[in-house]
């Protein structure tokens, strides 16, 4: 049976995840990243959770079609509560607002444990996101940006290591995307033009604003 393309969202997900691993996709809709990663060999075995039984019984179904029921175990799951520690070494959390992945961090009692790789996709305040991670001990290994249905999107690497790290205010938003990156230029291009209209009624978004537009020549 044919396997399905990931869209570029996904993909980007998935590219940052290590060979021959065991997967955690927190939030996994209709298990499509488990599947594709588990039939390309990439990760050994997979947990798919979501928190609502609708597309986990999707994803059920799509497992069944392709024959990984072995490999993969759907879940029903808020967040990592019903993670183990032993279970994920790669923890894939996609597809909701940077306030809600810094929540299920902050709520995992083995989040902050070194060689546990995060691969993060907030959909909105990546800032936030950005902001929880720096001030409890995470670091950003590699960051990357894609267009997917003509949407603007950027996933992190992500690892703890306990270090404290002070960063500029602009960071927040910049993270460490390559500003030479064409994809990345035209995500911070989105994210200016965003910052510009909340500026209306935030001026301190305004020093912000310059920071970014100098270092990315936006």
């Amino acid at each position: 049976m044919r396997l399905f393309t990931l869209d570029n969202r996904l993909r980007l997900c998935a590219d940052f995840v290590r060979r021959d691993t065991t997967l955690a996709d927190i939030g996994t809709d209709h298990a499509y990243l488990p599947i594709w990663l588990v039939s390309n060999a990439i990760v050994k075995k997979a947990l798919a959770c979501d928190i609502n039984e609708g597309p986990l019984n999707s994803g059920k179904a799509d497992v069944e079609k392709y024959n990984l029921s072995k490999k993969i175990t759907l879940r029903l799951c808020d967040g990592l509560k019903n993670v183990k520690e032993n279970e994920a070494d790669d923890i894939v959390i996609a597809g909701m607002g940077g306030e809600l992945i810094a929540k299920i961090l902050d709520d995992c009692s083995w989040a902050k444990t070194q060689g546990k790789h995060y691969i993060l996709q907030p959909m909105t305040k990546c800032e936030v996101l950005i902001r929880y991670l720096y001030e409890n001990g995470f670091e950003i290994i590699k960051q990357k940006a894609c267009v997917s249905d003509n949407k603007h999107y950027t996933v992190m690497l992500v690892q703890y290591t306990g270090k404290s790290v002070c960063v500029d205010e602009s960071f927040y938003f910049t993270g460490k995307l390559d500003k030479k990156d064409a994809s990345s230029k035209a995500y911070l291009e989105h994210i200016v033009s965003h910052l510009e209209k909340r500026s209306i009624s935030d001026k301190a978004l305004l020093p912000i604003i310059e920071k970014i537009k100098g270092e990315c020549k936006v």
